[in-house]
């Protein structure tokens, strides 16, 4: 593509997403697929993408970085699951970010996706100078707290348990 002999078109983007500056990028969940191929989108591959799309502002170039096409990016992006990579995505390009339903409360967390975090970690693409230099990959602890504390809330509390063995006549 580098010598086509077709002149390329500009960026459609406006100036303003293509010149921000973002020092941060917030840390996701990798979407997690049935099948793991190492040419694939593996989690690490994922981190890669996010981080090459902070620097490149540019979803073509930060797939073929990561040795992706932009439409395999795009099917990711579209897989269930996917939320936390899509905003990660969306924060980096500035697009209105589903945080909230159409009631304007937010969504709800179910407990598949608690364990998806907990299972994934969170990773976080690193940025110095606006350059990725890199992925920090992390255990997902407040996931691991909020399904422990959903859990605590649906089990039978010490007291029943204790009643229940009572009647059945259990030591």
């Amino acid at each position: 593509m580098k010598n086509s002999p077709f002149p390329t078109k500009p960026d459609p983007r406006s100036a303003a997403v293509q010149n921000r500056s973002i020092s941060r990028i917030p840390a996701f969940t990798p979407v997690e697929l049935r099948r793991v191929r190492p040419d694939g989108w593996t989690p690490l591959r994922q981190a890669e993408f996010i981080g090459f799309l902070a620097e490149t502002r540019c979803v073509k170039k930060a797939a073929e970085r990561v040795g992706m096409s932009r439409e395999t990016a795009y099917r990711l992006r579209r897989k269930p699951g996917a939320d936390s990579f899509v905003a990660a995505w969306d924060f980096i390009l500035e697009e209105p970010c589903p945080s909230k339903g159409a009631d304007g409360r937010k969504p709800k967390v179910t407990l598949e996706t608690l364990f998806q975090r907990i299972r994934m970690g969170s990773y976080r693409p690193m940025l110095r100078a606006g350059r990725y230099v890199g992925t920090l990959q992390k255990p997902d602890i407040q996931a691991l707290l909020a399904a422990i504390s959903r859990l605590d809330m649906v089990a039978p509390s010490a007291d029943h348990r204790d009643s229940f063995a009572a009647n059945r006549g259990d030591p």
